[in-house]
């Protein structure tokens, strides 16, 4: 894996389920679904197996990208490696993982496209949520007034 890692790094290769323009310093949603994935442990099947192999990636691209691009911020996984570890273990088909991403932000995008239409502008998120923080929230969310783009 660490081999696999270093070479796709070096090639310059993009890592699906890695990084994310908006969340340099992590992913929230991906620390949320794979707390919810290690919550259901054994009960994955044989999901749990690669549950622990994604977990064995990640140590390797970021122990890699470490070493290869010193000084720069870690490259953290994103919700994608851990939604198409949920998907995989409540039984869709892997071809249907794509679609199911493509359906999950279809509002959004299309909410964007007629926003960014008619203001002439790229939408980027800036506010700060301000709610109350859920009881299972990751320690960095406690207290943090920071926006999106500073997570």
């Amino acid at each position: 894996v660490a081999a696999w890692a270093e070479k796709k790094l070096r090639s310059g290769e993009r890592l699906i389920g890695f990084g994310h323009r908006v969340f340099r310093l992590g992913d929230p949603r991906a620390t949320l679904l794979r707390q919810a994935l290690e919550r259901l442990g054994d009960s994955l099947g044989p999901g749990a197996g690669r549950l622990a192999f994604a977990a064995e990636v990640e140590r390797a691209v970021g122990a890699a990208f470490a070493r290869l691009k010193p000084g720069r911020p870690p490259l953290n996984p994103n919700v994608e490696i851990n939604a198409a570890l949920l998907l995989d273990a409540v039984g869709f088909p892997r071809d249907a993982f794509m679609p199911v991403f493509a359906v999950a932000r279809a509002a959004g995008w299309v909410a964007h496209a007629m926003e960014q239409q008619k203001g002439g502008r790229l939408v980027r998120p800036s506010s700060a949520y301000i709610g109350p923080v859920p009881p299972n929230a990751p320690a960095d969310w406690r207290g943090s007034a920071q926006s999106n783009d500073q997570r």
